[in-house]
């Protein structure tokens, strides 16, 4: 007997609650790289609500992977055009088939073959992910690709040896050691405590030039 497509849906386990089956960060390098992009990026667009993060996160592609757990999922990547929500992995046929816009991976000694070979063929030819990027947090390394005619080409980067995405609307590029990004007028994007900072020095600054005038600031 013949079922109809809406029954078999029916029938179709929720992937929406499955785990993430991803390892430990290499370092406390690659976990510190990590936040950094991370936080950064939620800071940045913290009014906007059409976006997810993942950070060491599963990417489930298809069923059959869920029994093999064959894929060990990317250290960062971007969705756009979804709901910024919570969750514990991402699962392609639960969200519209949607695949990342954008994925960076943090090189290690034991993980970079594969980042440079098998994976960037997957993110090119499977999940045609716009753009790709890898960086490796202890030899600073860099580089980004983004898919032009169904194949990834080298991004140039500038005079500061910085990459553009395209995706992000953001430089990406080091400061003092670590992956940061940089806006088009050539920014670095804070984190929250940085620009916080910024914000108190900027408050000192106004009240010593007050002083100089006379004036008392208020408190």
């Amino acid at each position: 007997m013949s079922i109809t497509r809406q029954q078999l849906a029916e029938l179709m386990p929720d992937a929406t609650q499955v785990e993430s089956d991803e390892p430990e960060m290499e370092s406390s390098l690659h976990y510190v790289q990590l936040a950094l992009l991370v936080s950064c990026l939620e800071w940045l667009w913290r009014e906007r609500d059409d976006f997810f993060i993942g950070a060491n996160l599963t990417i489930y592609f298809n069923r059959q992977q869920l029994k093999t757990r064959d894929f060990r999922g990317p250290d960062f990547f971007l969705v756009k055009q979804t709901q910024k929500r919570p969750r514990k992995s991402w699962v392609t046929w639960e969200e519209e088939g949607k695949y990342p816009d954008l994925i960076i991976e943090l090189l290690s000694e034991s993980t970079a073959e594969i980042d440079k070979t098998l994976k960037k063929e997957l993110y090119q030819n499977r999940f045609r992910t716009p753009e790709y990027f890898w960086f490796s947090p202890e030899t600073l390394e860099l580089a980004g690709f983004r898919l032009t005619q169904g194949k990834y080409e080298k991004i140039t980067s500038n005079e500061s040896r910085w990459v553009w995405s395209e995706t992000l609307e953001l430089y990406l590029g080091i400061y003092q050691e670590k992956l940061r990004y940089f806006t088009v007028e050539g920014q670095l994007v804070p984190t929250p405590e940085e620009e916080a900072l910024q914000q108190q020095q900027r408050a000192e600054q106004l009240a010593a030039q007050l002083r100089a005038l006379g004036i008392e600031p208020e408190v």
